[in-house]
């Protein structure tokens, strides 16, 4: 835990704020997370962080903000085709989820709406429109994508919830009896490396034809 000694200037930013609420929901969940905890750690009074940011709501689109804007960093530049686009915007959340999985319950359960993810959303459907895709499909377009990666990740995130499996390989299939399920039996070693890179990258690949054949 942070000490400040008295007197001295708290030097607390939007910014500062947002760091440590990451590293602290990261390391203790959502569910111990709050205003004075959070204040304890930064060794402030509660009341600074309410100069910063208005409230424990705030807050937390706070946190997501930050995380979502790891996802724009880890991109150095970004392709012109909406499909490239959209590939890009999906690894880099994965990968965003991977490493903050106590965190990504925020933003596959609360509406976003900061700055960054309006970009980032203005970024697709603008090549998207581009393309001359009809704009009711790119209207759709960001709900179905979302719509699978957080349902998605958070599936393999319940799984795994210290987000410590391996993403290369994902987890071991279910085994079905196939006396009861035989066709589920047989479908199984086709679910291997469930939560892996390889699933991953398939279910998005089969989102994204979807969304083009629409």
């Amino acid at each position: 835990m942070a000490k400040r000694t008295q007197g001295k200037p708290a030097g607390l930013s939007r910014e500062r704020i947002a760091t440590a609420a990451v590293d602290l929901v990261d390391r203790q969940g959502l569910e111990l997370f709050g205003v004075r905890r959070l204040a304890s750690e930064l060794g402030v009074d509660p009341m600074s962080i309410y100069n910063h940011i208005k409230g424990k709501a705030a807050l937390l689109d706070a946190v997501s903000e930050a995380v979502l804007t790891e996802v724009s960093a880890t991109v150095a530049q970004w392709p012109d085709d909406w499909t490239d686009i959209a590939r890009a915007m999906a690894r880099g959340y994965r990968d965003m989820a991977i490493r903050h999985p106590r965190v990504f319950p925020l933003l596959a359960t609360r509406a976003q709406t900061s700055a960054v993810a309006f970009e980032a959303l203005e970024r697709l459907t603008a090549a998207m429109r581009r393309a001359e895709i009809p704009d009711q499909t790119i209207a759709d377009a960001p709900m179905v994508l979302f719509a699978f990666l957080n349902g998605y990740l958070l599936a393999i995130l319940s799984a795994d919830p210290e987000g410590a499996g391996d993403p290369a390989t994902g987890a071991t299939p279910l085994a079905f009896d196939p006396a009861r399920y035989p066709t589920l039996a047989a479908l199984a070693p086709r679910q291997a490396g469930f939560g892996s890179q390889a699933e991953f990258e398939r279910m998005l690949e089969t989102v994204l034809a979807g969304i083009a054949a629409a």
